[in-house]
């Protein structure tokens, strides 16, 4: 019978985090690697979200890696298929083709203390891996609510992540139920052609103007002649975004100025008083996230369009139901209701140490020692784990400090030598959560008065990032391997050992399965 292959590092997910990781192991030496992605091409979120009007809502030019500057962008804000042909640039590129396994979803992953390593289970085989970077990313599962007689619908029923080309929108009557960042880009985007369009909003959003252009010829010509002019624009639009952090983080109250340019933004394109009421939130602006969209608040005017200000409660046939009683027949559900976020389903196929799963261990909600390690689950790091995420700013800021945060776990793995393995300290995991939840009380996404996704069933914020990017990248420049327990071979024979490591590892001690030696 044939070994089961075994690798160095396997990756999870083909997205900007998968293929940064992949492209920073390389730049790192290390090519004994894969990549596991459950699709047939890579691009993560920008390949499943190719719904109408999909754009990213971050400058485009601070929406690319810093290693891989795109001179030649068409717009200040792009579309997704942009984004999406960007990341197979980055694919080719980087020579990362090799190591891609399509339609390889992992289906379960079992940490083996007796060989160090994590058993990986996957829809085209299995592989052992000595380290797993877990990069789903925390977009990329859709969440559809549990309605009353959704199942009976005899119309079409699609997520916005899940987008059915295939079905003709022109003349139907659509219904879109939710008000996020997905559904304010598709209501004008299939405004003009739908019969009737009938929008369920729950919470109203905040949105600001879009100010997007086409980035000319001559633009692009300079980027490319001279690459710095790509720098200081991507390092200008950087600067401006962590000045903004602190009226989030500390001083909520001085975004009420903002609120005031929110409102004229909707004054001009809503006549309508009782319109505007509908559509003016009662929460502080900031408090979820604030939309861009030059073209939401005139399509909301369109006499095809009804606003229901009130979530759905129940589908009745072929006639929806409001909270508020109120009724509209049609003939499609466009579901832009998100994503599960704080219970990400990859942590239900993740077991640990103690034969637990990650998201047995999260069940009071989501804990890592600096956005990317979990106590029980050596050599298991998430690229935009707990309290990464941002609200005002590009992710690929923090997914690059992660990498960082990557690469140096790997050479202390091999400045320790021989088999090894890193294992999160349970109190440095929960230091590092006390002092992100004391500094999240005084954000405006804890204190201004909305409930949103970032927050999980407890009410507890485990999604965002309190601070600057500058300041995540300064707390995972490197590894403190007082922060981690070093697990060696339970049978102790490893050359490498050093006189310095005494004592037992505390999540491995209590599985019974494997004793380990910790670094002073």
């Amino acid at each position: 019978m044939a070994e089961q292959e075994r690798v160095r590092v396997a990756v999870i997910g083909s997205g900007f985090g998968g293929l940064g990781a992949a492209v920073r192991l390389r730049r790192e030496g290390i090519t004994d690697f894969v990549v596991l992605e459950r699709a047939s091409s890579v691009g993560g979120t920008w390949r499943d979200n190719s719904y109408p009007g999909c754009a990213c809502d971050v400058p485009s030019h601070l929406y690319s890696f810093s290693f891989a500057p795109n001179p030649d962008w068409p717009r200040t804000f792009s579309g997704q298929e942009h984004i999406r042909a960007y990341l197979e640039h980055v694919a080719d590129v980087f020579h990362l083709r090799p190591h891609l396994r399509f339609d390889s979803e992992v289906r379960r992953m079992t940490w083996n203390a007796e060989r160090l390593c994590w058993d990986i289970e996957t829809a085209s085989g299995a592989l052992s891996a000595d380290v797993v970077v877990s990069a789903t990313g925390p977009l990329s599962d859709p969440k559809i609510p549990e309605f009353p007689g959704l199942a009976s619908f005899p119309g079409k029923v699609f997520h916005s992540a899940r987008w059915d080309h295939d079905y003709d929108l022109t003349g139907k009557r659509v219904a879109v139920v939710g008000t996020g960042a997905s559904a304010i880009q598709i209501v004008p985007a299939i405004q003009p052609k739908v019969g009737r369009l009938t929008l369920f909003q729950r919470t109203p959003p905040w949105v600001m103007p879009r100010v997007d252009r086409a980035i000319s010829g001559a633009e692009r010509s300079l980027h490319r002649a001279l690459p710095l002019t790509t720098q200081v624009r991507r390092g200008l639009l950087w600067g401006i975004r962590e000045l903004q952090v602190q009226a989030f983080t500390k001083r909520p109250d001085e975004l009420g100025f903002v609120e005031k340019l929110a409102k004229r933004n909707m004054a001009r394109a809503i006549k309508d008083p009782a319109l505007r009421a509908k559509l003016t939130p009662d929460y502080r602006i900031g408090c979820k996230r604030i939309l861009l969209s030059s073209t939401y608040y005139p399509a909301l005017a369109r006499p095809n369009v009804d606003l229901v200000a009130s979530g759905l409660r129940e589908v009745r046939g072929s006639t929806l139901v409001a909270a508020d009683g109120t009724e509209a027949e049609v003939d499609a559900i466009v579901f832009g209701t998100g994503f599960h976020v704080t219970d990400m389903p990859i942590a239900e196929r993740v077991v640990g140490v103690e034969g637990r799963t990650l998201a047995e261990v999260w069940k009071d909600g989501m804990e890592s020692l600096r956005g990317a390690t979990a106590a029980g689950f050596p050599n298991f790091m998430t690229i935009i784990g707990p309290n990464t995420g941002l609200g005002n700013s590009s992710m690929i800021l923090m997914i690059e400090s992660q990498l960082n945060y990557l690469a140096d776990y790997l050479r202390q793995l091999t400045v320790l030598g021989g088999r090894a393995a890193l294992d999160a300290r349970p109190a440095a995991v929960h230091a590092w959560n006390r002092r992100v939840q004391e500094r999240m009380r005084r954000t405006v996404w804890n204190t201004g008065g909305c409930t949103s996704w970032y927050l999980d069933a407890n009410g507890r914020n485990t999604t965002i990032w309190p601070g600057t990017t500058a300041e995540f990248r300064r707390a995972t420049r490197r590894v403190d391997l007082a922060e981690y327990q070093v697990v060696r071979p339970r049978d102790g024979q490893d050359a490498q050992d050093g006189p310095g490591a005494v004592g037992t590892a505390d999540a491995s001690a209590a599985a019974g399965t494997a004793s380990a030696e910790v670094a002073s």
